[in-house]
């Protein structure tokens, strides 16, 4: 059962992007009784074209959006500028790739913009909350304390998405909408005659509206020299590529070379400007390291079963979590089961059941048969 605080006209700042989520989420806040305010990011996404503003959370027309939907719900609403806070958010995406990694944009706004930036500013306002759109739950597990769980609409769930966010905030998140399916959310929509009942999820990272990754990150940096080699796994040269940031680990499309044999992704090496190629088989991995990775819970002292998520379509598997001897931030986790396209970049969310563990990123992958740092760093039990 989702934990809900106790409204008697606390404050909470919402997060408004626009949409139907957030929008819902206002008419659900106020209709438990708590003093709504409405805030929209504006981070420098300015177009009013129809196809960024059916695809996108932070145009103009989403402004205008959110505001008609604060105005007909009668709340407070202010529009942010955060423009310069995102730019931190577009190099972090530039940079990743250029480190041979696949970012997660969408991670890093939630940590550092709408539960970081904008919950600071909502504190100014007397804010006693802060809630998103976000298909989750703020749940209590057995020993009391907030835990960030699964939406009930499997389809929909973004819990994986924030399991980044502070260990010390998550007594004071919302999330409205985390009850209930996407399709009734869409129904309260059109029976509250909201403006955005009609309104199309956005799809698309906001400042990549065309989806087209690989010509920003080049824009962004075009001193970059990043063309090399494909290579195969014993490093004998298949072909040549015009930059590694266009490729990704699993990867098996556009490859650019022929062969006998489906041919994907392993590695991305930057040192070099090589890409190593393999078959699928050579994608799968016994576990991984994760670093920066901030736990909801006390740090487990010991080997703790869980489940693994590694990207936000993977569906979490069990697996076995340790710290790692030598940081605190690192952790160590072997499947029951190898896992495909482990992917350096990527977020790694741990889950008890439906509850979020904590999360990180994914460092490296690594192959038991080869290598297994759970059987190099196991507490040994000849150990005081």
């Amino acid at each position: 059962m989702q934990a809900t605080a106790e409204p008697k006209g606390a404050r909470v700042v919402l997060a408004m992007s626009g949409g139907v989520d957030s929008s819902v989420a206002a008419w659900l806040l106020k209709e438990k009784g708590y003093d709504v305010i409405g805030l929209f990011m504006r981070t420098g996404s300015h177009s009013v074209e129809f196809e960024r503003r059916t695809k996108t959370c932070c145009s103009l027309t989403d402004s205008l959006d959110a505001q008609r939907v604060a105005s007909k719900l009668d709340i407070p609403f202010y529009v942010l500028d955060f423009e310069p806070d995102f730019e931190r958010i577009v190099d972090y995406f530039v940079d990743e790739y250029y480190q041979g990694r696949t970012p997660n944009p969408c991670v890093m706004c939630n940590i550092w913009l709408k539960f970081g930036k904008l919950w600071a500013y909502g504190q100014k306002l007397g804010a006693d909350y802060v809630a998103t759109g976000h298909y989750a739950r703020m749940v209590r597990d057995a020993a009391g304390r907030p835990r960030i769980a699964r939406g009930l609409d499997a389809t929909k769930d973004q819990s994986y998405v924030l399991s980044g966010l502070r260990k010390s905030v998550l007594p004071r998140i919302l999330f409205p909408v985390g009850d209930f399916p996407k399709s009734e959310i869409r129904a309260m929509a059109r029976q509250m005659d909201l403006p955005v009942h009609d309104k199309p999820d956005s799809q698309e990272i906001c400042f990549v509206p065309d989806n087209d990754y690989v010509r920003f990150v080049r824009e962004k940096a075009p001193e970059r020299e990043t063309g090399g080699m494909i290579v195969d796994k014993q490093g004998q040269v298949l072909g040549e590529h015009t930059g590694f940031e266009s490729f990704t680990v699993g990867q098996r499309r556009g490859i650019g070379i022929a062969a006998r044999k489906p041919l994907y992704v392993l590695e991305i090496l930057p040192e070099s400007n090589e890409v190593v190629v393999g078959d699928q088989d050579d994608l799968m991995k016994s576990g991984l390291m994760a670093e920066r990775f901030g736990w909801h819970i006390d740090p487990p002292t010991e080997p703790l079963p869980c489940f693994a998520q590694i990207r936000a379509r993977h569906k979490a598997v069990e697996a076995t979590v340790q710290v790692s001897e030598s940081r605190p931030d690192q952790v160590i986790v072997r499947f029951a089961q190898p896992q495909t396209a482990v992917t350096p970049g990527q977020v790694l969310t741990l889950y008890e059941n439906d509850m979020v563990l904590g999360g990180g990123w994914i460092e490296s992958a690594y192959d038991a048969k080869i290598n297994d740092p759970m059987n190099l760093t196991a507490p040994s039990e000849s150990r005081d």
